[in-house]
């Protein structure tokens, strides 16, 4: 089998494949299956139907196109003109803040993130979450940009955005002031998640609420960067847990990060872990830019991983997804939208390898549903959107980066070639 050049016919059989039991609805790790792609329909097809050619797969493994449930194309691959002065999260805010008044137009801002989307589909994303910066007057750059990309992307990667701005940015009295309606309303005509992020602050309940009660009337669902610091003393996710409990909000709630809950008393944090699954809110962990940031100290080495309770929530059945977050600017010097590496490196750093066998629903099925995409699947009548590796096992997969996959879309290989960095010279002034 030439794994690169797939037959060019109507219908093909996919033979021996591996892919993910859980994927299936099986037990174990890994199975064996054939996989016939339509590509008249741009779906697969039901096992017993007719083909053209069949290509023996010797075990390469098949998996559903990626969502990326948590990015930040907005700030991304601003490293070049904007590199963080000393790897810290206090740094990392200071340089965005600080780029984005002096650069954040719409040409520039339309510029880096199609940049950023042409290397989340070569990598094989179809579905992506990214959170804008909305404090005015960026919203009023951040939010059109966002549509018209949406727009444009629509076939390739399904688009989502929410908002993003810290909590006390909603008045605590009323109806949370003027500008956050404002924008509240911004959010919804654009389909998009109400967004924020908590850390304590002075009447963080009654901001909750109120933030609560716009998602509410505008039939928004909500995402929290929650708690992303090492002090254990930052507890505001059971604070988002008691919010939703007590205005009985019904939308889909998730929490981003939660690092602190790695620092605190154990007895403290899985407390909270409880209430977090009685609110039903999801957690999406961004183990790389944690890793980045937290627990950075000038010539101390590092002792925090800055990673969730990911284990402890997977057994209270709280959903839990990996994402890649932040791509080449202050919060994350590195990455590239490939949630390949994303699972590569959470594997590793949150000790996925050993125990449950579902943890690839983490990638592919779980952030899908936690954004409300449409499912990934590999059942007959589902898009023949894959990922196709040479690897046959887990280990295969996880030990190199798999450069020479193969991404279909609708049944077809896509062109792979990724965008090289000169493009941007000119908006970072190199």
């Amino acid at each position: 089998m030439d794994f690169l050049n797939l037959p060019d016919a109507p219908r093909i059989k996919l033979r021996d494949m591996s892919a993910p039991a859980c994927l299936l609805g099986r037990s174990g790790d890994i199975v064996r299956i054939d996989l016939t792609i339509d590509r008249a329909t741009g779906r697969i097809a039901p096992p017993e139907a007719p083909v053209d050619a069949v290509v023996e797969m010797r075990g390469a493994m098949a998996l559903p196109c990626f969502t990326d449930a948590h990015t930040h194309i907005d700030k991304g691959h601003i490293w070049g003109r904007a590199p963080n002065p000393d790897g810290t999260f206090m740094g990392a805010l200071i340089t965005v803040g600080d780029d984005r008044s002096a650069h954040w137009s719409a040409e520039d801002l339309r510029a880096r993130a199609d940049f950023s989307l042409r290397c989340a589909l070569a990598h094989g994303t179809r579905a992506l979450r990214t959170h804008l910066d909305s404090v005015p007057p960026q919203c009023d750059i951040s939010w059109p940009v966002f549509r018209d990309l949406r727009a444009d992307w629509a076939g390739r990667i399904d688009l989502q955005a929410c908002s993003l701005f810290a909590i006390d940015f909603v008045d605590p009295a009323g109806d949370g002031g003027r500008p956050f309606q404002d924008l509240a309303k911004t959010v919804a005509q654009s389909a998009g998640v109400l967004g924020a992020v908590t850390y304590p602050v002075e009447h963080l309940a009654a901001r909750l609420d109120i933030f609560l009660g716009a998602a509410t009337r505008l039939g928004l669902n909500a995402d929290f960067h929650v708690d992303e610091t090492m002090d254990p003393s930052s507890r505001t996710l059971a604070e988002i847990a008691r919010a939703v409990l007590r205005t009985g909000f019904e939308g889909r709630v998730t929490a981003g990060h939660c690092c602190s809950l790695s620092t605190q008393p154990p007895d403290e944090a899985l407390a909270c872990l409880d209430l977090v699954a009685k609110a039903g809110i999801a957690v999406i962990s961004l183990p790389m830019c944690n890793m980045y940031l937290q627990d950075r100290h000038a010539g101390r080495t590092p002792r925090g991983r800055g990673v969730t309770l990911v284990h402890e929530m997977a057994a209270r059945d709280i959903p839990v997804a990996f994402a890649s977050d932040n791509t080449r600017d202050p919060f994350y010097a590195y990455g590239d939208l490939d949630m390949l590496e994303v699972m590569r490196e959470a594997v590793r750093i949150a000790h996925l390898d050993h125990g449950a066998d579902d943890w690839p629903l983490a990638f592919i099925t779980t952030p899908a549903d936690i954004c409300g995409f449409a499912p990934p699947s590999l059942a007959p009548g589902a898009p023949a959107d894959l990922v196709l590796l040479r690897a046959r096992d887990w280990n295969e997969a996880l030990s190199r980066p798999q450069s020479d996959r193969i991404v279909l879309r609708a049944g077809r290989a896509i062109e792979r070639t990724l965008p090289d960095y000169a493009e941007l010279d000119g908006i970072l002034g190199a």
